[in-house]
């Protein structure tokens, strides 16, 4: 299938030479299917509303639906898309030919690309809850020629085809907890891909089942939609002071009042001393700064900030998007922006406010350098049964959920 204008195959061509280009950026390698996929697949058929411009943008989102000014469906960034898929194919033993796919969230591009790589012997089954969003991907999936994808209008909390079960199930909508029902409709050593909010992080999990119990095999960081129905949750925001924001995804309780008063102590600041290359991916440092702060008996929070609180010095987090943080009785620290040297290399730090400002900082920095020296290790996800006790949990850091037990422990990379 092709693109049907001549400027859009050029852009369609140049979208897919970007992603191949950025994964090699990366360190990635795009598997041959996923690529023959992404130039078989014409996007802007899935973005009728949107200029071709815009349908062929590598790095951006395309809102088809929104409540007030909150996106509610969209077709992901083909970035994202790309390295989900990569992250499926690697996942599933064998590869996505002759697999059956459920995909959970339903904008019709990703299904598409989905039915090519699964082939004429697998299938492709597309959910959502919402009859509107259904009913545009159907009309966008036969347009593209794609009528073979079964499009269903369900609440994918529950089973959605109760008895069948898949090799994989994709989500493509942000997640706080795994259904019982996604892992009841997953094949034995089947694979799950979703994004899913740990420690207020969203990150891509790819996961293998075994039993009751699911691993990771690769995690990505991504941003999507929220879910919506019986698996919603919502994040929680607290004003600390203008601008400046904490970002609740577990069920924490602040005082915001004294975490106003913290930050209004002067600033203290730490280094780690390290010396970093720019290429050092510093992802997965989050998540061990919050499975360290939770395991120290700490309470982990998210940092956010908009930009006019930054520019005057109230807080200087390494990303205003979302940074780690710790709070305890004595003080507020973060992970800090970097500082670099004449030699273009930088250090990590942690900044800190309250009469404990001083060590709580040279905690943080202290757990950076711990991350560093074990080779800066990778999280791995284990998830389990909500009544699994924890005798029968691997060692690490448990996140306590509605369905399940979350428990992240580090591999060396």
């Amino acid at each position: 299938m092709s693109v049907d204008t001549a400027s859009g195959e050029d852009l369609h061509a140049a979208m897919v030479n970007q992603l191949v280009a950025d994964h090699m950026e990366k360190g990635l390698v795009m598997r041959p299917e996923v690529e023959a996929a992404l130039r078989s697949v014409p996007r802007h058929l899935f973005t009728p509303d949107a200029a071709l411009t815009e349908a062929y943008r590598a790095d951006q989102a395309v809102v088809t639906k929104r409540i007030g000014d909150e996106a509610v469906s969209s077709v992901s960034a083909p970035w994202l898309i790309a390295e989900m898929l990569g992250q499926a194919a690697d996942a599933v033993n064998g590869g996505l030919a002759c697999r059956h796919v459920l995909e959970i969230g339903s904008g019709g591009y990703n299904a598409a690309l989905l039915r090519e790589l699964v082939g004429p012997e697998g299938s492709v089954t597309t959910v959502d809850i919402d009859r509107e969003v259904t009913d545009r991907a159907t009309a966008c999936l036969t347009a593209a020629g794609y009528d073979d994808v079964a499009v269903v209008c369900a609440d994918a909390e529950q089973p959605v085809n109760p008895g069948r079960t898949y090799d994989l199930i994709i989500v493509t909508v942000g997640a706080w907890d795994i259904s019982p029902a996604w892992t009841a409709q997953l094949a034995e050593n089947g694979t799950l891909v979703v994004p899913l909010r740990t420690f207020g992080m969203t990150r891509s999990w790819a996961m293998r089942r075994t039993g009751d119990r699911l691993v990771s095999h690769s995690q990505r960081l991504c941003g999507f939609v929220s879910m919506q129905g019986a698996g919603a949750h919502d994040v929680r925001y607290v004003d600390i002071t203008d601008g400046v924001h904490l970002r609740l995804d577990e069920d924490q309780q602040v005082d915001r009042h004294a975490v106003k008063e913290l930050l209004a102590q002067p600033q203290t600041q730490a280094w780690a001393g390290v010396s970093l290359p720019p290429r050092t991916v510093l992802a997965d440092l989050d998540l061990w700064l919050a499975t360290r702060i939770t395991d120290a008996g700490q309470q982990f929070v998210v940092l956010t900030a908009q930009q006019e609180a930054v520019d005057a010095g109230v807080v200087a987090p390494a990303w205003r998007f979302g940074t780690p943080a710790a709070l305890t009785n004595g003080a507020f620290c973060y992970r800090s922006t970097l500082r670099w040297n004449d030699y273009d290399m930088f250090d990590l730090g942690a900044c800190a406010h309250g009469p404990d400002a001083a060590s709580a900082a040279g905690r943080m920095v202290g757990q950076m350098r711990a991350w560093l020296d074990s080779g800066s290790p990778s999280p791995v996800l284990h998830v389990l049964p909500t009544g699994t006790p924890d005798g029968d949990l691997p060692a690490g850091t448990v996140l306590n959920k509605r369905h399940c037990r979350f428990v992240l422990t580090f591999t060396p990379a």
